[in-house]
């Protein structure tokens, strides 16, 4: 396809969710007053525990087979070199403009964890359905597209709730204690908080002892003396490994995982397949009932990107050159090592022939950051008005980077 043509297919989409999110955003607003922070709430606690499982369990059921799943296996490997890549942008952004401490953590989120979910879950299915679409068949553009976008879901909550749910929680435990401390006036402020020369980047070396349970040290059986430097080094990086693992093990058990799971078993499984998902079978109304709940996923979670974006309007608490930074990592930087990594990866082999599943691999460099890391800042009640600026600006642009970058993605892979 021309360039022109594939601008226009990538660009209704978009369009889509720019529409559909404005009118979130006017129920949102204090003339509506339809779409409270408490509605907005609620919704999203239903989205995330039915809508999203229903989705990625009835596309994951219908359409994965063992087969797939064992050729789709650089889809995390990617994921995870995105992830690293971003992580280490983010900190870069952070020791070149030291934002404020509480937003260290936020700002490494931000680089680092993009919404591998929700814009795929928007943008995909909408490609397919378009009548001049490049990848064929609707129906079957729709069914594979659903099971890629589905697995970057369940695989995107993993790295958001471990390594970013981690960052940010640290910063947070970090700048309490630092204004608490500051508040009783101590001498004991800067051994509690790391203090030195690398005072402003205290949320990203390994916690101290203190930060941790007293028992901590109790609970660990080590063969040094409890004096020792080499106890509390040890007693430290177990703790933290134990908290980590803590941390995989309740995301796993997460809706969407279970909903993946559940969703791979049955595929791979012929016969459990066929009663679930063929008709005529008894079980056949069990995916029929998850599909008709799953198709309310994408317009409940566009209405309430678009009512949690108006949170940042008219906010100056953060300043504009770590919004700018976040927006050129997410948006220049990563799509571009994202193109590398792919055309890497399809030279050598790694990759089925497949245009949409490349094009998916592609687009998870491209997106905006995720809205989770809203909700682990609402969780810890640091950096929220923060995080709804950098959400509003950085959703702004990614209507135009999206077009671009998916333009460019698209001529790549036909």
């Amino acid at each position: 396809m021309r360039f022109w043509s594939l601008l226009i297919v990538a660009w209704l989409p978009v369009l889509q969710v720019l529409l559909v999110g404005l009118l979130g955003a006017l129920l949102a607003s204090n003339r509506f007053n339809v779409l409270t922070s408490d509605a907005r709430r609620s919704i999203n606690k239903i989205v995330y525990i039915v809508f999203v499982p229903s989705l990625v369990f009835s596309s994951l059921a219908s359409t994965v087979t063992l087969k797939d799943i064992i050729s789709w296996w650089f889809m995390p490997v990617n994921m995870g070199i995105i992830f690293l890549i971003g992580a280490v942008l983010g900190w870069v952004s952070v020791k070149a403009f030291r934002p404020g401490e509480h937003l260290q953590g936020l700002v490494i989120a931000c680089c680092s964890s993009g919404n591998w979910g929700t814009i795929p879950l928007m943008i995909v299915p909408a490609i397919c359905n378009e009548e001049d679409s490049p990848f064929g068949d609707a129906n079957t553009c729709n069914s594979l597209g659903l099971s890629y976008v589905s697995l970057s879901m369940a695989l995107g909550n993993f790295y958001i709730w471990t390594h970013s749910y981690s960052v940010m929680k640290r910063s947070a435990k970090l700048y309490r204690a630092k204004c608490k401390n500051h508040h009783a006036r101590t001498d004991t402020s800067k051994e509690h908080l790391g203090q030195g020369t690398t005072d402003d980047y205290v949320a990203f070396v390994p916690p101290t002892s203190e930060i941790f349970s007293d028992d901590v040290g109790n609970s660990i059986i080590s063969p040094w003396p409890p004096n020792d430097a080499r106890a509390s080094f040890l007693s430290r990086y177990l703790r933290a490994a134990k908290d980590l693992l803590v941390e995989v093990l309740i995301e796993l058990w997460s809706p969407p995982s279970i909903a993946a799971l559940v969703g791979f078993t049955v595929g791979t499984i012929d016969k459990m397949k066929s009663l679930v998902t063929e008709e005529g079978y008894p079980l056949r109304v069990i995916q029929d009932s998850t599909k008709l709940l799953g198709d309310a996923t994408i317009p409940c979670t566009v209405l309430i990107l678009g009512g949690n974006l108006t949170k940042g309007t008219g906010k100056t608490v953060v300043e504009p050159i770590v919004v700018i930074s976040i927006i050129v990592i997410r948006y220049i930087v990563l799509p571009a090592c994202g193109i590398g990594v792919v055309t890497a990866a399809t030279k050598l082999g790694f990759l089925p022939r497949s245009p949409l599943y490349r094009y998916v691999l592609l687009l998870q460099s491209t997106v905006p950051p995720a809205m989770s890391i809203g909700t682990i800042a609402q969780l810890f009640d640091v950096g929220e008005e923060e995080c709804s600026i950098i959400f509003l600006w950085t959703h702004l642009v990614a209507a135009l980077a999206l077009t671009l970058w998916s333009t460019v993605f698209m001529s790549l892979v036909l």
